[in-house]
């Protein structure tokens, strides 16, 4: 249920009863400011809030004649309020309303992804306390490395989140800004003043300078920061793809009574979760890509951006919304099979203590490169002939020359890798 809820709060934002509902309160602010700074009556004031309303189906009808959204709103709601409408938009521009409502729907649509934020770090961090003595084996290159923890794999996911979370939150903040600044952005026909009061009603910063719209390296900057937020998701959605496959079989979606994985062979449990989140990242990734685009306009302003931005700024706070709420129910029900972690850290006979058996011979005197030798010739046997690198080791009389087989024996303890684990804990406060 807290997935749907926060995705319709999202919707929400985005349509166009809100949006005109953003510009209002954008207009009705700038007249709070003219009020406070003596141009506008009190009780003009009064008028305008008590008026002031607007009806979608009739703002369509008026931009079908003057081809003009913003000029269809402001009709729209002069007809409701009458001779103190000429109060409104004084010494304004489109742009001092669409961007400053823009930076509206951004401000809101930024909260519902920081709760999302936290809920998925929280998440992550629970799981990363329950595996913190989960054995399982780390890999490189896809192929099999050295023992860690489940757990310790949750802390980087951890990690990797609260990053995203940060620059997130730094990106929200530097696009909260709005402008009053008219024509071009010089204050030509308004004040500062009002700028400065509008923005402080609004809960917005003034923008340092606008010309004519908030530069849009600023809007960039955020889609990129919601772009890594997705490329986070897909990084965590491929490994976990790679843990369900059957051969590997090391972590998995969870499966409900009554799912069905395919409609030919009843035996399969897919990771479709995961391939949906792959595949939406790439949307959000692309979407980041057009906003980059937006950036260089002609001169003081042109509206290529707008198009552009009334898709995918919707669509990718949406996207984003969703794509995290489906990771954190992922990730909360996985279904973790410590038993096939711990077979899969000694596949080949342990031939992931190799470099624990490397580092005893060295330590007994043999150079690195006979040691190393040594060793490859007997984890490479048990790798290309399915044996046992252990028992290798133990009938190999070079290797037996050199240590007992006790020493060879505690080579393969999975715990001497785990030792400082705490240590990795401790800097999450785990």
């Amino acid at each position: 249920m807290i997935e749907r809820y926060s995705r319709e709060e999202m919707e929400k934002i985005w349509n166009l009863e809100q949006k005109f509902s953003y510009y209002l309160q954008v207009e009705l602010a700038v007249c709070d400011a003219y009020n406070k700074t003596g141009v506008i009556p009190d009780e003009a004031l009064k008028e305008i809030k008590e008026k002031a309303a607007f009806s979608v189906s009739r703002i369509d009808e008026i931009e079908r004649e003057v081809n003009h959204d913003v000029i269809a709103f402001l009709t729209n709601v002069n007809e409701n309020v009458g001779e103190n409408s000429r109060f409104i938009h004084m010494g304004m521009t489109s742009s001092d309303v669409i961007d400053t409502a823009f930076a509206l729907q951004i401000k809101e649509a930024s909260k519902i992804i920081e709760k999302d934020l936290d809920t998925v770090i929280n998440t992550l961090r629970q799981k990363a306390v329950e595996h913190k003595d989960t054995v399982c084996i780390g890999r490189s290159h896809g192929v099999i490395a050295e023992p860690m923890t489940f757990g310790v794999k949750m802390c980087s996911w951890v990690d990797l989140f609260e990053r995203c979370k940060n620059r997130f939150l730094i990106a929200a903040r530097e696009a909260a800004v709005g402008q009053i600044s008219g024509p071009v952005g010089t204050y030509s026909n308004i004040s500062p003043d009002i700028e400065k009061i509008t923005c402080d009603t609004l809960g917005l910063s003034p923008a340092r300078i606008s010309t004519q719209v908030i530069p849009r390296d600023i809007h960039a900057y955020y889609m990129q920061s919601l772009a890594l937020i997705g490329a986070a998701i897909e990084q965590c959605a491929v490994e976990l793809r790679h843990l369900q496959r059957t051969e590997v079989l090391e972590a998995e979606e969870s499966f409900k009574k009554g799912q069905k994985g395919s409609s030919a062979m009843p035996h399969k449990k897919n990771p479709i979760s995961a391939e949906n989140l792959s595949g939406l990242a790439r949307v959000v990734k692309s979407n980041a890509a057009a906003a980059l685009d937006n950036i260089p306009l002609w001169h003081e302003r042109d509206i290529s951006h707008s198009s552009v931005e009334r898709i995918i700024f919707p669509d990718t706070t949406i996207l984003i919304d969703y794509m995290l709420n489906r990771f954190n129910k992922l990730i909360d029900g996985l279904v973790v099979h410590k038993e096939n972690m711990l077979k899969n850290t000694f596949l080949y006979g342990g031939i992931v203590f190799s470099q624990r058996v490397l580092l005893a011979l060295t330590g007994k005197g043999v150079s690195r490169e006979n040691a190393y030798t040594l060793v490859q010739r007997n984890a490479l046997d048990a790798f290309n002939n399915h044996g046992d690198f252990k028992k290798n080791l133990l009938s190999d009389r070079e290797v037996t020359n050199i240590l007992s087989n006790s020493e060879i024996e505690n080579c393969f303890d999975s715990e001497y890798y785990l030792r400082n684990i705490s240590k990795i804990y401790e800097r999450f406060g785990l």
